[in-house]
């Protein structure tokens, strides 16, 4: 019926570009669906998280922590896909407001595990996941609005 409904109003598509659109848009979930996945994504990304930071203290820990700190972080930014669509969420990430979180984010994260898999520097896995946190916290405060002023004028009063 609906795609009766496409071809009678001039808007027929390709079955697989049909297909494609409805896995790339998270509006063909119902919203108690994208609600659920959501909550599920985001507690797998904090439960990885705390995982991560438990087993940084065994032998050889190190890189258990960065991998399952990384894989928390990304998976609580993948878990807004679920509410708002993947593509809005590419196009809301790199607003202007946001652009620089998320440079530094995304940066962060591969440089985490690069400083543990490659360049074998503890202390510098430690600090990009540091930064990584810093900077996932900025970039999730940009959705709150005048949030960030009221953190940077918090900051301003703290320091001064």
């Amino acid at each position: 019926m609906d795609k009766l409904r496409r071809v009678l109003s001039g808007q027929e598509e390709n079955e697989e570009l049909g297909l494609t659109a409805q896995i790339l848009d998270a509006s063909t979930l119902s919203y108690s669906t994208r609600v659920k996945w959501f909550v599920i994504c985001f507690a797998g990304g904090i439960l990885c998280s705390i995982m991560g930071t438990a087993l940084l203290f065994l032998p050889n820990g190190l890189k258990l922590f960065a991998v399952f700190y990384t894989l928390g972080n990304i998976a609580a930014l993948a878990s807004t896909c679920f509410l708002m669509g993947p593509l809005k969420q590419l196009k809301r990430m790199f607003e202007p407001t946001r652009l620089i979180a998320t440079i530094v984010m995304l940066l962060c994260l591969v440089l985490t595990l690069c400083a543990v898999f490659w360049w074998h520097k503890k202390g510098l896995a430690i600090i990009f996941c540091i930064l990584q946190f810093l900077a996932m916290t900025w970039y999730s405060i940009s959705y709150i609005p005048f949030a960030r002023d009221a953190v940077m004028k918090c900051f301003t009063t703290c320091v001064s």
